[in-house]
């Protein structure tokens, strides 16, 4: 079987038995800690992968993973997971959960970058922007860039909005080459 087959119904396993204890915000926030710590750990992956590793240390290292104090719905998904030697895809199990959670609760992801630092209010008017226009929540992320001179650039789901001083530029030097 696929491995993305796989993570998706474990997935939606998990996600079907957060909503009927109605603690799926809580495993969403244990999912994308998992997912983050596979991301800026990558040797958790083969520390997990490696069958010389007791199953406890395993279990323990995935809590940690997950944020250390987490649901006993997930201590419990870990286990399963870990009892049927799926440990190699928890980090996909992971991302599916986090992906499936925001589908059904209709959140986008958006990112707004800057040359400088932006106020709340700014962040606070951008991120209602985007809302009125998915007609949902938007998780929404902020970056600075000093390379864009000035400006904004706005992402969100496949829509990209480059108002930097840097793309004018490239956009006159591009008309001045003609």
């Amino acid at each position: 079987m696929e491995t993305g087959v796989i993570s998706v119904r474990y997935a939606r396993a998990l996600l079907k038995s957060a909503t009927e204890l109605s603690i799926q915000q809580q495993v969403y926030k244990e999912m994308q800690t998992m997912v983050n710590s596979f991301l800026k750990v990558p040797e958790l992956r083969f520390t997990i992968d490696n069958p010389m590793l007791e199953k406890d240390k395993k279990k323990a290292l995935l809590t940690t993973a997950a944020g250390g104090d987490i649901t006993d719905l997930s201590k419990r998904f870990i286990s399963l997971v870990l009892s049927e030697d799926r440990e190699g895809t928890i980090h996909f199990m992971a991302a599916s959960y986090v992906t499936l959670y925001r589908r059904q609760y209709n959140i986008t992801r958006g990112r707004l970058i800057t040359a400088v630092p932006v106020t709340p209010e700014i962040e606070r008017k951008m991120r209602q922007k985007v809302e009125s226009r998915t007609k949902g929540t938007v998780e929404f992320q902020t970056e600075v860039d000093p390379e864009i001179i000035g400006g904004y650039i706005l992402e969100y789901d496949t829509y990209r909005l480059d108002a930097s001083i840097q793309n004018q530029l490239r956009s006159i030097l591009a008309q001045l080459n003609k």
